[in-house]
């Protein structure tokens, strides 16, 4: 089996999709302009592919009130201490940090909706035991 995408029901998928396509490099690959505003967005190898939608008749997870390990996306990044502050600046909010003697330097923040975001420089990729 191949992974294909996993999918979120947002209040505010339109504000959403804008803000991890401008700042988190994500592109839609394909998108339903009516309700329930269905829209796929993918990284930079289009290998993974978020769905977002809107569907008030079903539970609306609010992540802000959820422990950022319950959920979270992970992005790996080159440099975790500039991307945080890029994206702090951007309106993202700080949870935590972790520095380890290896050179990993793992950030949570939160995005401006409250869905928990990983910045993950490791010393080793996962990707490579794949």
């Amino acid at each position: 089996m191949i992974f294909e995408h996993f999918a979120i029901n947002v209040k505010n998928p339109h504000e959403v999709r804008d803000w991890y396509c401008e700042h988190l490099d994500l592109k839609v690959v394909w998108e339903l302009k009516e309700h329930p505003y269905m829209m796929f967005l993918a990284d930079s190898t289009g290998r993974v592919v978020c769905e977002l939608y809107y569907r008030p008749e079903f539970e609306i997870t609010d992540f802000s009130k959820k422990h950022q390990l319950v959920f979270h996306f992970a992005f790996e990044s080159e440099n975790t201490e500039a991307d945080k502050n890029r994206l702090l600046n951007a309106g993202a909010s700080f949870v935590e940090e972790m520095k380890k003697e290896d050179g990993t330097h793992i950030a949570m923040l939160r995005d401006p909706w409250g869905l928990p975001l990983q910045l993950c420089q490791r010393a080793e990729k996962l990707n490579k035991h794949v």
